[in-house]
């Protein structure tokens, strides 16, 4: 038993060194200027919306948005998404059933439920789910995590 106990002893230590011995990438870092920069430069390229990259990988996206407006009807059908709101307020509709206009106008959703979002809400999207600001006041900012 004895030996038992000094040879698990001794493999947990080499597995710990070995361990130990493994360097790990850093954290990625952004500064907020940076992700400043990235806003101003896509607000002059859309109307209406803006987007600071912060990080986008091949199974996450990480975003900061600024929405000046209300917008069409969209849904991710692969990632859901979490919304953390900086700055601002409007209302997010969620949920129910996107309709688009014969004449190829801005989609809406249908029986869905709206909520006023205003800063420190977070709202966490499941895939597949039709989500659409429907009224911005001034203007919303949101951490956007798709993952």
């Amino acid at each position: 038993m004895k030996k038992k106990v000094i040879l698990g002893s001794i493999l947990f230590s080499i597995c710990t060194l070995a361990i130990a011995q493994t360097a790990l990438p850093p954290a990625f870092y952004i500064k907020a200027d940076d992700i400043d920069s990235a806003l101003q430069k896509s607000a002059g390229e859309r109307v209406n919306m803006a987007v600071g990259t912060i990080n986008n990988g091949d199974d996450y996206r990480i975003n900061l948005i600024r929405r000046t407006a209300a917008a069409g009807a969209i849904v991710h059908e692969v990632g859901t998404e979490l919304h953390f709101i900086t700055e601002g307020a409007g209302t997010l509709l969620t949920g129910g059933i996107i309709v688009r206009p014969a004449d190829g106008g801005r989609a809406n959703i249908e029986q869905g439920l709206a909520r006023r979002v205003t800063v420190g809400d977070a709202i966490l999207i499941p895939e597949g789910t039709p989500h659409q600001y429907t009224a911005v006041e001034g203007a919303i900012s949101y951490l956007e995590v798709r993952f």
